[in-house]
């Protein structure tokens, strides 16, 4: 018997020659004829065959084809010289019924079956080792000399007509610090399965366990190391057991065919990825192409201006847009806040900031096919739904949005509103986001920016926020300008060092981002734009569909309408004064934001965002 040492160096058809006469001591082929692609095999009844690269174009990320042959054909020209399907792989699996009832080191004795079927090679992981390890990368299963860890997810592949199962993933550790340039070397590889599909908590994947792999071995993980999931071609044999054909073959997972073609041609996947890290409970990073990423850092420049000079540039932090909205294009649900009852001699108290951002976010949340609800203060709750009835009559809105109140009643209040019966684990939302939301300051009272204590108006909707925080899962946003406002308190010491009252005023509550404007509607356009972005880039569309169906084109006739426009805004607008909400600063019922014209300067930035 040949051992592993000196393997992966051997040239691919030397491999298949040794495997064919079964002088191989291991068991899997991992780390073997680095630089060359490995193949998943499934073999199957001819008359499945179509349906089955059906399947495969659906779900490339998991199946990439690389050969159907013809009913029959042992070998694959285009993969291979002097190959034959019956001998060369390590081990097969032999399934009947979907019932897997042998393991076989030859298909041989099954050749007159075998004429009537045709083999798929379908990419491997395996094959982008090399690239992973020429990064400077290590290959953890590699390093301990045993085969990649394999795990059944919850996530649903595309269904083609009888083939349908979940998708199964790789899992590889990699160093944080390396994060990147894991993504980087694997995101070219389309033909082994391409950039990671999960980076962070496996739970988001419906994996239990690491220690107790589907498939393959466990993987030890160094400290430091954070698991990365990309989609495996063992996905092919769950769609074998679950379609229940009479006879199949696949390869043993781990036990790959070795081709004669090498991982050098590459296909352009849409740009130069990123990683960043959107979570921390559960860990969950986002990848997004480099392309989207200053697109939206360029959106938050421009809502950096200071319009009414009150240091918030001291405020501002780079990057907070752009994990926003990477957390809000990973969620499901969304709770949005608003409402800055500053004008307390007046009726409704509230200010005009704050409610068009609000609706932008959920014009755009409701075209990407998200929940989203506005939770606002009872004596409020009249005029949001005038404000959310007017917004639909005006097109900004496809349909009413909820609108919900919150009351302090008893300790777990919060969390009985943000989850079902109050478990944790079950929250309603994913996201909450607070723009231009009156925060509480650490006295626990509510300001305004000239020091007036508001309090009696404000309902305590700043607990839901400290309740998230207790929340798996469940991230948030801030969005202001001036720190007095809920989800400010991650830049409160800049609040009371460089803005007026800020010792008082500031915000003592904190959002895991914090989005600071010129004026908060501003940042509202500015998310609006970024999860546009964020959706028309291909790289993040395929993160966030897990690689499985079909890349979501760019739907103009659904999402483009949903940005916000000079027209729209301006009627909104108008429709507010009409309502009797003045302008934050002036108190004036004109066309003016925080004391600044909407014409020439409110209209003029929503061009530019746009």
């Amino acid at each position: 018997m040949l051992l592993t040492g000196g393997l992966k160096s051997l040239l691919p058809h030397v491999l298949r020659r040794i495997i064919r006469c079964n002088r191989l001591s291991i068991s899997n082929t991992s780390g073997m004829a680095e630089g060359y692609k490995q193949a998943n095999v499934v073999i199957l009844h001819k008359s499945l065959a179509d349906d089955f690269e059906k399947f495969c174009h659906a779900n490339d990320g998991p199946l990439p084809l690389l050969y159907r042959s013809q009913p029959g054909d042992w070998k694959c020209p285009s993969l291979s010289s002097d190959s034959d399907i019956r001998t060369d792989c390590l081990q097969y699996r032999k399934y009947e019924h979907g019932a897997c009832t042998g393991s076989l080191k030859s298909l041989k004795e099954y050749s007159e079956q075998l004429k009537d079927m045709v083999t798929f090679y379908l990419g491997c992981s395996f094959s982008f080792e090399k690239a992973v390890q020429k990064a400077g990368i290590p290959i953890r299963n590699v390093e301990q000399k045993c085969n990649v860890s394999m795990y059944k997810t919850s996530v649903p592949c595309y269904s083609i007509s009888m083939f349908h199962c979940n998708l199964v993933v790789t899992m590889r550790p990699i160093p944080e610090s390396k994060l990147g340039a894991a993504v980087l070397a694997t995101s070219e590889l389309k033909e082994a399965h391409g950039a990671p599909i999960h980076i962070g908590d496996p739970g988001l994947l419906g994996i239990q366990d690491l220690s107790k792999p589907d498939y393959g071995d466990p993987v030890h993980l160094h400290p430091g190391d954070i698991p990365v999931f990309w989609a495996c071609g063992v996905t092919g044999v769950e769609a074998i057991i679950n379609c229940r054909a009479p006879l199949a073959f696949t390869h043993s997972p781990g036990c790959m065919f070795i081709t004669d073609v090498k991982n050098d041609n590459v296909r352009s996947s849409g740009g130069v990825p990123q990683v960043h890290c959107i979570s921390q409970d559960p860990l969950h990073f986002s990848i997004v192409s480099e392309e989207a990423a200053q697109k939206i850092k360029a959106l938050e420049t421009l809502i950096g201006i200071d319009p009414g000079e009150r240091g918030i540039r001291h405020l501002q932090r780079r990057g907070e847009l752009l994990g926003a909205c990477l957390a809000l294009s990973h969620a499901g649900s969304v709770l949005v806040t608003t409402g800055f009852p500053t004008h307390f001699m007046h009726q409704p108290p509230e200010e005009n900031d704050g409610p068009p951002g609000a609706l932008a976010i959920a014009a755009m949340l409701q075209a990407l096919e998200k929940q989203v609800a506005i939770v606002t203060d009872q004596r409020a709750m009249d005029l949001n739904k005038k404000i959310i009835e007017e917004a639909v009559q005006l097109g900004i809105l496809k349909k009413p949005i909820p609108v919900l109140t919150y009351q302090r009643e008893s300790a777990d209040s919060a969390l009985m509103f943000l989850c079902e019966n109050g478990n944790p684990g079950r929250p309603r939302f994913d996201h909450l986001v607070a723009i231009e939301r009156a925060g509480m300051a650490a006295d626990g009272n509510y300001y305004n920016a000239r020091k007036v204590n508001i309090k009696h108006l404000v309902d305590p909707i700043d607990e839901l926020f400290l309740a998230a925080q207790t929340i798996p899962g469940v991230t948030t946003t801030g969005v202001g300008d001036g720190g007095n406002e809920l989800g400010m308190g991650k830049v409160k010491d800049a609040v009371k060092k460089h803005i007026k009252n800020g010792d008082v005023i500031a915000c003592d509550v904190e959002a895991d981002f914090t989005v600071v404007a010129g004026v908060s509607n501003w940042g509202g356009y500015a998310i609006a734009c970024a999860l546009y972005v964020l959706r028309c880039c291909a790289i993040h569309d395929r993160y966030l569909r897990r690689a499985v169906g079909f890349p979501r084109a760019p739907s103009r006739r659904l999402w483009l309408p949903a940005l916000p426009s000079v027209t729209k805004e301006e009627n909104l607008l108008k429709t507010l004064v009409q309502l009797g909400v003045r302008s934050g600063k002036t108190a004036s019922l004109e066309m003016e934001v925080d004391g600044l014209p909407f014409y020439n300067t409110h209209s003029h930035m929503i061009e530019k965002l746009l």
